[in-house]
């Protein structure tokens, strides 16, 4: 939510800037994403006046206008948009002035014909992102007046509110908190009652109570069809990050932006019988302001007439009975809907409206009339009119159910480390609009119709502990007891895992355990555990698998022009096997772009499979196991068919390493390929515990054998015959050279061993080693078809 500074004065005179109002919410808990000047850096810009608009000599579109900006002479200004007229008010950038976007504006000709400056749109001046015409501004515009002195100087703030924090979704809430922490009373308190000045209501019928208890309604005749939303109000809504629509919509949105309370207009002509608040029946439809024809679960509200569905309650209205442009008569809506009626739905329909957002998280329940007065004021100042009485459906007199919270002295210093005044306790929730009554332990506290989140003792302790400020708290040093981590030898440190990977370029991310659903069946083959309430349409799963994080990430950082990207993370996956939840820990690597940053001493190349099997036997260096790794031509949805590799060893399912399949790749738009790995960590962190060896003090020998087997023979297959043959007298073994080519036939290839014999307790004589090597040939020929190449 984005909230002025000026129009928060209007509730309460804190003499204080934007950075320290920030601050001073920062340290209460709410917490603040930026604090920004409400209107942009532009330079040189002013109201100007146009006098005369002729057509372009040599364009059909383009019009030359002659401009009074306050300068003494006329300026000549060929224009575009399609808006200009003569008579008009609009800003004019004059020559030497810059856009917000550094555009220098100069003296200049447009098709043959002198231009002194530019006439703008309110998307050039980045005021919002109208761009059909030229902004116009009021006639009682000063010309010549610099425009950001006409706007007003302002800060906005963007406050972001936790789920339990829908109080403070307006400008009143801010208010109410500010208040308490500067210790100041508010100004504007309360709303003055607008009187009826006819008798007209309009009927409501409420069949969902348990979803809707509160529903509030005014009729108004009479509006005048010419009227404009006044300037003011505009900037405060282009201030909130909100489009203007029509005077009246704007006046709702003006409501609930000051107070809190989601308000929708009806053009009352267009209304039939009588409301009625009732729960959708499966599968019913209607078309909504955004143009989109929505259809309705059982568990959703609905406002209706006798004709129609005028709406989703709570959420978005419909588009047939909306205020248009010759709206007279209206009937306005305030009501209450629970939050347990309206959460996830705007997420399951994907209308995520702010009047959803703040019923999600709760709003005043008898903030309805208020908001209807206060709605009827504006109304009448700028559109004229006459208003009907404020109707409330059911009885609004019906007694609270809050029920006082006994906050104890005692508990309060417990929890909070310190002890308060109880005037200064007194002071924090009384501003806070608690009422207090004394009690031998403390106070019983009734919580305002407003704190529909304060349930028990330990939410008033943190009401009274962040007000107070909980940097005022002193630190205080506690006894511990200091003692090192046992770590068992054989164990391998997570710590030490991740910093082999950064040591080998890569930066560790952290990604949702939610992801798309679409996307995850792409990647796994398979779907994820639904979630119940997910928290945005595209994040409705748990992850089988880290990969989607990743691949995210590089898109992200593919489309910010960063071509080399090394990333890695830890974190759990999730899979249902017999009616459980399973959870792993999982290590996954994703590479992409070149395998070294530029520079002069070696050639640009792309990463390769290699250069990723590299690290990942790295990783398995650590618990010893690199040398029995296996890796076995596989298929994998999300791989390329001819580079995929199932890793494993000893017969323990390790993992996936290869490349992006190119389907996958163009799905999520990625410009150049990517390499991936994803292998268990329970493995990797297990290790073994060194054992000493000793250095054989006799000679080894070195014997090369060439093959000749079938494309198709993995080089693990090949690696691991000649271990079980050659026996303890081969120490090592290495694959030196690869052929295919003349002399070699086709589906064959040649493939070069290089076998390291040696004993411990003797010198090995040629006998020994040509025992060994035949026995090696034998083996290959015998199990893999392997031939001795000449």
């Amino acid at each position: 939510m984005k909230i002025s500074v000026t129009w928060l004065k209007e509730f309460i005179a804190v003499e204080a800037d934007g950075a320290e109002l920030a601050e001073r919410l920062s340290f209460a808990g709410i917490e603040v994403a930026s604090v920004e000047p409400a209107v942009p850096g532009f330079q040189k810009v002013v109201v100007g006046k146009v006098e005369s608009v002729d057509p372009h000599p040599s364009a059909d579109k383009l019009k030359v206008c002659k401009v009074d900006a306050g300068t003494g002479a006329l300026l000549q200004i060929v224009c575009g948009a399609p808006n200009v007229r003569a008579g008009m008010k609009a800003p004019v950038i004059l020559p030497g002035g810059q856009l917000p976007d550094g555009t220098a504006i100069k003296l200049t000709q447009l098709r043959g014909v002198d231009s002194s400056g530019m006439l703008c749109s309110a998307r050039e001046l980045q005021l919002s992102e109208e761009a059909s015409g030229l902004m116009a501004l009021p006639d009682d515009a000063p010309v010549g007046q610099d425009l950001h002195e006409y706007l007003g100087d302002d800060e906005v703030i963007e406050i972001e509110i936790t789920p339990n924090r829908g109080d403070c979704l307006g400008i009143l809430g801010v208010a109410r908190e500010l208040g308490a922490l500067y210790d100041l009373p508010l100004k504007q308190g309360t709303v003055p009652a607008v009187p009826a000045a006819i008798k007209d209501s309009f009927p409501v019928q409420d069949q969902a109570p348990a979803a809707c208890p509160v529903y509030g309604s005014r009729i108004i005749r009479g509006l005048r069809s010419d009227a404009a939303t006044p300037l003011w109000m505009r900037e405060r809504l282009r201030r909130a990050g909100l489009r203007l629509v029509h005077p009246v919509v704007d006046v709702t949105q003006y409501v609930m932006l000051e107070l809190g309370q989601p308000m929708h207009a009806y053009d009352l002509k267009k209304l039939f019988g009588g409301i009625t608040v009732r729960m959708a029946k499966q599968g019913e439809s209607a078309k909504l302001l955004d143009g989109e024809s929505h259809a309705f679960a059982d568990d959703m509200v609905l406002i209706a007439d006798q004709g129609s569905i005028l709406g989703l309650g709570g959420i978005m209205g419909g588009l047939e009975s909306s205020v248009q442009a010759g709206t007279t008569d209206v009937l306005l809506e305030a009501a209450y809907f629970t939050p347990a009626a309206i959460s996830g739905r705007p997420r399951r329909t994907g209308l995520m409206t702010d009047a959803g957002y703040r019923f999600e998280r709760g709003v005043d329940p008898t903030g309805q009339a208020r908001a209807l007065e206060r709605a009827t004021e504006l109304i009448l100042k700028i559109a004229g009119g006459q208003a009907g009485p404020v109707t409330l459906q059911p009885d609004p007199t019906k007694k609270s159910a809050l029920k006082p919270i006994l906050l104890r002295r005692a508990r309060l210093g417990a929890l909070l480390g310190i002890e308060i005044g109880d005037k200064e306790v007194e002071r924090i929730l009384t501003r806070l609009g608690f009422q207090l009554k004394a009690d031998k332990q403390g106070w019983n506290a009734l919580a305002p119709a407003h704190r529909f989140d304060i349930e028990i003792e330990e939410d008033l302790i943190e009401e009274v502990g962040r007000i107070h400020g909980y940097d005022h708290i002193p630190p205080l040093q506690y006894p511990a007891r200091h003692g090192m981590d046992r770590l068992p030898e054989a164990q391998v440190d997570l710590r030490r895992l991740r910093q082999v990977l950064v040591d080998r370029g890569y930066q560790e991310v952290v990604t949702y355990s939610f992801v798309d659903a679409k996307l995850q069946k792409r990647l796994h083959g398979a779907s994820g555990l639904a979630l119940a309430n997910p928290i945005t349409a595209e994040m409705t799963e748990m992850r089988l698998g880290l990969w989607q994080g990743l691949l995210k990430a590089l898109h992200y950082n593919l489309s910010r022009q960063q071509d080399r990207v090394r990333m890695f993370e830890t974190g759990l996956r999730f899979t249902l096997q017999n009616d459980e939840i399973k959870q792993e820990n999982v290590v996954a690597g994703l590479v992409s772009g070149p395998q070294y940053p530029l520079q002069w001493g070696e050639a640009q190349r792309a990463a390769d499979f290699a250069d990723l099997k590299g690290d990942v036997e790295a990783l398995l260096a650590l618990a010893g196991i690199s040398g029995k790794l296996k890796a076995e031509k596989a298929t994998h949805p999300a791989l390329h068919p001819g580079q995929a590799a199932r890793l494993s060893f000893d017969g323990i399912e390790l993992g996936w390493m290869g490349a992006l399949h190119p389907g996958v790749a163009q799905a999520l738009d990625l410009s150049q390929s990517a390499y991936l790995f994803e292998l268990l960590l329970e493995p990797l962190l297990r290790g073994r515990t060194p054992a000493f060896e000793p250095i054989s003090r006799f000679p080894s020998i070195r014997r090369d054998l060439a093959l000749v087997v079938a494309e198709g023979v993995s080089a693990a297959a090949l690696l691991e015959g000649a271990r079980e043959a050659a026996g303890s007298l081969l120490q090592d073994i290495r694959i030196f050279d690869i052929y295919r080519g003349p002399g070699i036939d086709s589906g064959r290839k040649s493939v070069a061993l290089g076998l390291i014999l040696q004993d411990s307790s003797r010198t090995l004589t040629d006998e020994d080693a040509d025992a060994a090597m035949a026995r090696v040939a034998d083996r290959l020929r015998r199990d893999l078809g392997a031939t001795i190449r000449d």
